[in-house]
């Protein structure tokens, strides 16, 4: 048998005869002898193809962390390693080999040295630099490129730099606007993506919100049709700057309101229900339709509406001046912007609008939330009453509904609290104790002069029994006020929160008597103004007459108008005396 090579790193031995009955072979060696030790057959080596087999050797049968606490480990040279044998998971002993990065006799030392990779073919396309055990690539300098021939990097001729360069620019500018156009693509298809989604949301909460049924109706009422919208969610957005908290002007028993600028420059109000739930959502489409079908010029103008969002949006006209309770009980230690005429006529335009609601509108309208915080003040504080989420429409052969009790404590009705059966005296109550808070600048629940809560109405009517009512009355009212016009104020707010609905007047003869007292008022201011006049005519030196038909033309106030009255009636009492 003859050896015709042995691969030290593989631990394989190559035989040129190959006898199958044999199964281990031993060599004698000066050296292979005592490292190689046993030969052992791997037969899936055999190429019997050709007459040679192939062995697989270890240096002696035991493992690698047995012979390294050997003193006759064989694997001796610096940079070697310890290599298990095995053959179908036997295993067989261990051999030795160089560690990655070099190469030799790892028996010997020193048997294993640096392998020099820059010497030998590589995959390094610039400049190599061999280190201990490992090699590193680095970039071709700046002026020169590699050359896959010559295996190094030589100078770039000026041409080819410049080529280079183009190309370099080329390749930036196409890949750049490759990368651009393909960013470009996916954000407008992720864009129609969210939007179709959108889209199918928007949708399926048009028909939770019951905008089908509002449709129907809008279509149905040409008179509807012509004034109410059914707008977009995206247009309410951009009205609102995305619904942003500095927007709010307040918010009422059944939502939040915004102040919002549609894309035609109209200011409205925005009215977001603030609670889904679907009962929520009936009061807000009842809301709707009963605005929808009100015309009239003390109630809050409807623009349309948005059923595109989970909660429904109200679009309405927007009323600068804010509400009545904010005017009357906002800074109670400066004086009322609101002279006793305002309040009459306030009184008088609200009045007017419920009448209109309970006996003028197409179907009688039932409030069922009237309180000052639901009054509005425009520019030249006319009356707009607002929030019909609570209101109810009935038959015209009906007088009264049973509900849920609803409304706001302080002004609700005791009788409806009691029996459920909301009727239109319901809302004469709660007038009646917005005509108190005219009176005396309280609030429905006031803190008395112990410092405990205390129900105006209660108070209102207590002083009227004991005969104290100029005591509670505003200052302001006093003063500005004559006797019998606060005398009538009084008598009209007590008829209104009398106990029993049936002895309580009716809103369209509370407004009425509030018509009737106006009537009074003004004629009142006329005859002073007429008196200013004729004054003005007997002693025109006396007055500039410039500026006092300016007076006359603007109006003067109450309290002007009686004291230049007064002045007057002195000077005719004088020139009676200087005839005689």
């Amino acid at each position: 048998m003859e050896v015709t090579s042995i691969s030290v790193d593989e631990g394989l031995v190559y035989l040129d005869r190959f006898d199958e009955n044999t199964t281990a072979w031993s060599f004698t060696d000066y050296e292979v002898d005592r490292l190689l030790g046993d030969i052992f057959m791997d037969d899936t080596d055999f190429n019997f193809s050709k007459v040679f087999g192939v062995w697989k050797w270890s240096v002696s049968n035991i493992s690698c962390e047995t012979a390294k606490n050997n003193t006759a480990y064989a694997c001796i040279s610096d940079h070697s390693e310890c290599v298990p044998v095995t053959q179908s998971n036997v295993y067989f002993g261990y051999r030795c080999k160089c560690s990655l990065g070099y190469e030799g006799n790892p028996y010997t030392r020193p048997g294993c040295t640096d392998i020099d990779e820059c010497s030998r073919p590589n995959f390094c396309k610039g400049k190599c630099q061999n280190t201990e055990g490992n090699y590193s690539c680095i970039g071709c300098p700046y002026g020169t490129y590699f050359d896959p021939v010559e295996t190094k990097c030589i100078p770039t001729k000026p041409h080819e730099r410049r080529h280079n360069i183009v190309i370099g620019v080329v390749i930036g500018l196409v890949v750049g606007t490759g990368v651009l156009a393909l960013s470009l693509v996916l954000t407008i298809l992720l864009r129609r993506w969210k939007r179709g989604i959108q889209k199918k949301i928007r949708r399926a909460y048009f028909r939770k919100n019951k905008g089908l049924i509002l449709e129907q109706l809008i279509s149905s009422d040409e008179s509807v049709a012509h004034s109410t919208k059914i707008f977009s969610l995206e247009e309410l957005e951009r009205a609102t700057d995305h619904f942003n908290s500095t927007r709010i002007l307040g918010r009422g028993g059944h939502g939040t309101v915004y102040k919002g600028i549609l894309s035609d420059q109209r200011v409205v109000a925005i009215k977001r229900s603030k609670i889904v739930e679907q009962g929520e959502i009936d009061q807000f489409v009842n809301e709707v339709a009963i605005l929808s079908q009100i015309i009239h010029r003390n109630v809050v103008k409807l623009f349309g509406c948005c059923l595109e969002s989970e909660v429904p949006l109200l679009v309405y006209e927007f009323i600068s001046n804010g509400t009545l309770y904010d005017i009357l009980h906002g800074d109670m230690s400066t004086e009322c912007s609101l002279k006793w005429d305002d309040r009459v006529r306030i009184s008088l335009e609200t009045a007017s609008a419920l009448a209109y609601l309970h006996c003028a509108a197409s179907i009688p309208i039932f409030h069922r939330d009237v309180k000052s915080a639901n009054i509005l003040l425009n520019d030249n504080f006319t009356t707009k009453v607002s929030d019909f989420g609570a209101s109810r429409s009935i038959s015209i052969d009906e007088t009264h509904v049973v509900t849920i009790v609803q409304g706001t404590f302080g002004y609700l009705d005791p009788e409806y609290y009691h029996t459920g059966q909301l009727t239109a005296k319901s809302d004469v109550y709660s007038f009646g104790v917005i005509l108190v808070e005219l009176l005396t600048r309280k609030k429905p629940i006031f803190l008395n002069c112990s410092g405990e809560k205390q129900n105006l109405c209660h108070y209102f009517l207590q002083s009227l029994r004991d005969k104290t009512t100029t005591d509670m009355l505003d200052s302001q009212v006093v003063e500005e006020g004559n006797l019998g016009e606060i005398d009538e104020f009084v008598s009209l707010a007590e008829a209104c929160l009398r106990l029993r609905g049936e002895d309580r007047p009716t809103m369209k003869e509370v407004e009425s008597r509030l018509q009737l007292l106006r009537a009074n008022i003004t004629k009142k201011i006329q005859d002073e103004s007429q008196k200013n006049v004729e004054a003005m005519q007997l002693f025109p030196s006396v007055y500039d007459s410039t500026s006092f038909t300016q007076n006359v033309d603007i109006g003067m106030d109450a309290d002007s108008l009686t004291q230049l009255a007064s002045t007057c009636h002195t000077m005719e009492q004088e020139l009676v005396s200087l005839t005689r």
